[in-house]
């Protein structure tokens, strides 16, 4: 498990250039929303992993930075992927050249966003592709065209997310950091990478909660997927709440906003609003539910930090 190859390997030179903080930290806080249902919260605290590398951004990362072993890194994402400024951020560290294939050619005569901007400022090239192109990306035919577009034929391709085989077997090693310390373990789910890695290694007696962030119920299905490409099979007791999206990704709502700057002052944790917000809202409203039994130890994974935060 932590041969020369494993990402927390020290002789592995993506781990050497970036030195991130492994194991996360583990913080207990007192709150009592949860506290009068018997249930204790403590937060895994993977966004201090990495200055720029947050979270599960670096343990996905990290196996495909070294699978790359020096190619051009090609990887996809919306206008505001916390995935592709991961990637951009990795390349400038590193030195490696990384492409960012964007969702939607109409943003190509546009100024570039805030997110965006930082990919482009870490040294990303951008290229946009129309949504209809984007959503065929994983066919062979659609990707050698983009490949061939961006003149990187022999790059190294990761997909949307990061989540791949290398992705998932990185993340295997948060559900390792987290054993004997949590009952059950909770995160808010895109692509479903960190969750069937998580499972994995949080081995038997202990069950992982995902709270997806994007509507559409697909999730189950691609997790499964997942671990039978990176493990051969299903690992792990995992489930999904599907309740708690607030409209899609990339949506709020005054009431999560809310929710989320009195998290905020409560605890003194920066509240990223995309998903820790609305995995944190979900796990007050099933405690409130009853979901928890009484003398559970609840672990919240804070796989992110607030943009410029």
């Amino acid at each position: 498990m932590n041969g020369p190859g494993s990402p927390d390997h020290p002789h592995h030179p993506a781990l050497a250039a970036l030195r991130p903080r492994l194991p996360s930290p583990l913080q207990d806080v007192t709150d009592g929303r949860f506290e009068r249902h018997g249930v204790r919260l403590v937060l895994k605290r993977d966004d201090l992993v990495h200055p720029e590398l947050i979270g599960n951004k670096w343990r996905k990362l990290a196996p495909n930075l070294e699978a790359a072993a020096g190619r051009t890194v090609v990887t996809f994402g919306g206008a505001y992927s916390n995935h592709l400024r991961a990637t951009a951020a990795a390349g400038r560290l590193l030195g490696l050249p990384t492409v960012g294939v964007v969702r939607g050619q109409e943003l190509a005569g546009r100024p570039l966003n805030p997110s965006l901007a930082r990919c482009a400022a870490d040294g990303m090239r951008l290229h946009f592709v129309e949504r209809s192109v984007y959503r065929r990306k994983a066919e062979p035919e659609t990707l050698s065209g983009i490949l061939r577009a961006v003149g990187a034929e022999d790059a190294y391709v990761v997909p949307e997310g990061g989540s791949n085989s290398p992705a998932v077997r990185g993340c295997r090693r948060l559900g390792e950091e987290l054993r004997g310390h949590a009952d059950v373990v909770a995160l808010a789910c895109g692509t479903g990478g960190t969750l069937a890695g998580l499972a994995a290694g949080l081995g038997p007696g202990r069950r992982t909660l995902g709270i997806p962030v994007l509507k559409g119920g697909f999730l189950d299905g691609e997790i499964r997927a997942l671990q039978q490409r990176a493990f051969g099979g299903p690992l792990g007791d995992w489930s999904l709440d599907d309740r708690f999206h607030f409209g899609g990704y990339a949506r709020t709502t005054p009431t999560l906003d809310a929710f989320a700057e009195d998290f905020e002052q409560r605890h003194g944790l920066p509240v990223e609003r995309l998903y820790v917000a609305k995995m944190l809202y979900a796990l007050v409203a099933l405690a409130e539910e009853g979901a928890f039994p009484h003398g559970t130890t609840l672990a919240a994974v804070i796989t992110g930090a607030p943009f410029g935060g």
